[in-house]
């Protein structure tokens, strides 16, 4: 489904990736690990279109998409989510929902003078969308709070929703178990998991969360210093020496 080659991105004289190669399957959940400043973020960055690659190809669906701009690779149905969630905070959490679907009929000025009709229909069909997107999350009980009023763990649960209102083909979750306490934190990972398994998302999820990492992604890659460090099974790259020293801060001793 994604298939990135040899991307490298300079900011200056600093280089935050520096020849990163992998790909991703359809119907995965990808985990990305790795230290703070390993260039995770950044790639994100780039497959989601807020950066353009100073060299190397991305590619979506088969299709070359490296530099599209992100609202360009939104109607391709590639999406992502923030390690901070990006709500609309004082629009409630239903109207979160309801204005990401594309082209509404009434975003167009003459369709609600002439049109009013179809508007409001399609209005309605995107109302009860958002109300089921919401049930599936369990946040009814919020439907109507406005946005910024929401737990962290409610907001991550909301950003997830907003990517199951473009019918999005790859999503990309950046820290969603940032700052989510434990027990919204398990909702959330299955929400992830029936997505996956019962909806055919596929996802990639960058993550400190071993937890989540191990329970959720195969395969896990680990990047250090903006390249893949290693890529297989959760015990293989949490076992990997060079994992151990460059993430985990531990040394092979330790880990025997």
């Amino acid at each position: 489904m994604l298939e990135l080659d040899e991307l490298i991105m300079d900011f200056g004289g600093f280089r935050a990736v520096n020849g990163c190669s992998f790909r991703v399957e359809k119907g995965s959940i990808t985990g990305l690990i790795g230290p703070n400043g390993a260039g995770k973020t950044t790639l994100f960055n780039m497959i989601a279109g807020a950066l353009r690659p100073t060299s190397g190809r991305i590619r979506f669906l088969g299709e070359d998409v490296t530099g599209l701009a992100s609202h360009q690779l939104f109607h391709k149905g590639l999406v992502r989510t923030f390690q901070i969630p990006q709500e609309f905070h004082r629009l409630t959490a239903l109207e979160n929902l309801m204005m990401v679907p594309p082209s509404q009929p009434g975003e167009r000025l003459f369709a609600n003078w002439f049109g009013w009709g179809r508007v409001r229909a399609a209005e309605g069909d995107v109302e009860r969308r958002a109300y089921e997107t919401l049930e599936f999350l369990e946040l009814t009980h919020v439907a109507h709070e406005r946005a910024g009023n929401l737990s962290g763990g409610q907001k991550k649960l909301l950003e997830l929703g907003r990517t199951m209102m473009t019918d999005a083909k790859l999503v990309l979750l950046d820290e969603p178990a940032a700052g989510v306490n434990r027990t919204l934190l398990r909702k959330l990972e299955s929400k992830i998991e029936i997505l996956n398994k019962e909806r055919g998302y596929t996802f990639i999820l960058i993550e400190h969360d071993m937890e989540m990492i191990e329970k959720l992604c195969a395969p896990v890659i680990c990047m250090a210093e903006g390249t893949v460090l290693i890529e297989g099974d959760f015990q293989s790259v949490r076992c990997n020496p060079q994992v151990l020293e460059a993430y985990l801060g531990e040394t092979v001793g330790d880990a025997a």
